[in-house]
């Protein structure tokens, strides 16, 4: 396990081995188990039915996750270029870690009618979880090569939703065998030690390769991360194709992030599902997110990372209207089976994108605009879904519909919003230039050579 790859990373010039791959591997394997019970199958629809209840759940769930999204977009680029800068990348990622796992944990004591508990302690843990990812992400640049960048990112996307298969499938027995609002919050606990330990052989074996830079005399980290944010904004010109893809992903990972936060809410309210239904929903959608990762990944290497990240948002797009007009629960896990590949199109292949258009040695820089442009979006998009349906709820319900009629017909009007972000980045990525974003990021290192 220790051997090196054949390639060196072309921000450090050394080889990494197989066993730093895998540790980086694993840290995905234990987040996206956060993601799979917390975002997905569990604490979504615990939080919006049961700690809250009713309409009002689906509004306060999106402000929760808007109010999340909203503090890593202002902090992710400054401490991005700090950690580029200090070569700190890994003591970032330990300290986010450690704050999603322990309020995940926290969520336990979030019992019925918690609501303030309920809503800041997933904020401090979704802080945690999408900072993470910020320095995590940052470490691909220094694992692979250029043209191994799509396949490293793919694997480490299946590897990661496997890991949240995993986690569900050690939960759903409780679930199932002791159904009780204690074991969905014994869940949470269950899902921060998977988590933790998950995360422990990145810790130990992963360095940090980049080295630490001195800091100018005058300076502190903190100055000097708004100068160089600032030359780069004035430098700007020169990755043009990065910013218009920046403007892109930031629409249509908009609709993927809503998608995600409102699975598990829109199985409970339009197609009947208990918490069991939704895991077992959950676990189908990661099944096949594995085999989209996979093959997207092969298909950015050949096809290139444009082209694969169009075909995967129009797979979106027709998830989307597919279900709003689905009525039936087999077609939702029919649809949710076709999301699943298709979402890991979306995400994956855009992070390699960033990796690809990043000048060697801004990788956690690059990273850091990349968290702004989907936390600002993620911002939005969460806010304007849970708004939608719990003021269309409340129109209906003004129209004489019942309480529960009236939260279905504001959360089926709510899913088109969804679709309308996927449309509007479909457009702005067909204006991105791959090959142009790529020589600019060579032509950057050469003047600064």
């Amino acid at each position: 396990m220790t051997e090196t790859v054949k390639a060196a990373s072309p921000v450090t010039g050394l080889t990494a081995t197989r066993r730093e791959r895998w540790a980086w591997y694993m840290y995905d394997f234990g987040n996206s188990a956060y993601a799979a019970v917390v975002l997905l199958a569990v604490y979504s629809a615990y939080f919006q039915g049961q700690v809250v209840g009713g309409a009002e759940g689906s509004r306060l769930w999106g402000i929760s996750v808007g109010i999340a999204m909203f503090v890593v977009a202002v902090t992710s680029p400054i401490l991005g270029t700090i950690a580029d800068f200090s070569g700190a990348k890994k003591k970032f990622l330990l300290f986010y870690t450690v704050l999603c796992v322990l309020f995940t944990a926290g969520l336990f004591l979030a019992t019925p009618g918690q609501v303030a508990i309920g809503m800041t302690f997933f904020i401090l843990a979704e802080i945690g979880y999408r900072s993470a990812q910020v320095f995590y992400n940052g470490f691909l640049p220094e694992l692979a090569t250029t043209e191994e960048m799509g396949h490293v990112s793919g694997t480490g996307w299946a590897i990661g939703t496997a890991g949240g298969v995993i986690c569900l499938l050690l939960i759903l027995p409780l679930i199932v065998l002791l159904d009780s609002t204690f074991i969905v919050r014994l869940s949470l606990v269950i899902t921060a030690v998977f988590f933790a330990l998950s995360s422990v052989p990145l810790f130990l074996w992963l360095p940090e390769k980049a080295p630490k830079q001195t800091l100018p005399e005058g300076e502190n980290y903190l100055s000097l991360a708004f100068k160089r944010l600032s030359k780069t904004i004035r430098t700007a010109r020169q990755f043009r194709e990065f910013i218009k893809f920046m403007v892109a992903f930031l629409v249509f990972n908009d609709g993927v992030i809503m998608a995600l936060d409102f699975a598990a809410i829109i199985g409970a309210v339009l197609f009947g599902l208990e918490q069991q239904g939704l895991i077992i929903f959950v676990i189908v959608v990661q099944i096949t997110n594995v085999a989209g990762a996979y093959a997207f990944g092969v298909w950015a290497d050949r096809l290139g990372s444009k082209q694969s990240l169009i075909i995967s948002i129009v797979m979106m797009l027709l998830v989307v209207l597919a279900l709003y007009l689905n009525q039936t629960q087999t077609g939702f896990f029919v649809i949710g089976a076709v999301a699943g590949f298709a979402m890991a199109g979306t995400q994956s292949v855009s992070r390699t994108m960033v990796a690809m258009f990043a000048p060697p040695g801004k990788s956690a820089e690059f990273y850091g605009f990349f968290a702004v442009a989907g936390r600002t979006s993620s911002f939005i998009g969460p806010t304007v879904y849970g708004v939608i349906a719990a003021e269309a709820a409340l129109y209906y319900l003004a129209q004489g519909q019942n309480a529960a009629l009236a939260e279905q017909s504001g959360q089926r009007l709510a899913i088109l919003s969804i679709a309308v972000f996927f449309v509007v980045g479909l457009g702005l990525l067909l204006l991105v230039n791959e090959a142009r974003a790529r020589q600019a990021a060579v032509e950057q290192v050469t003047a600064e050579s």
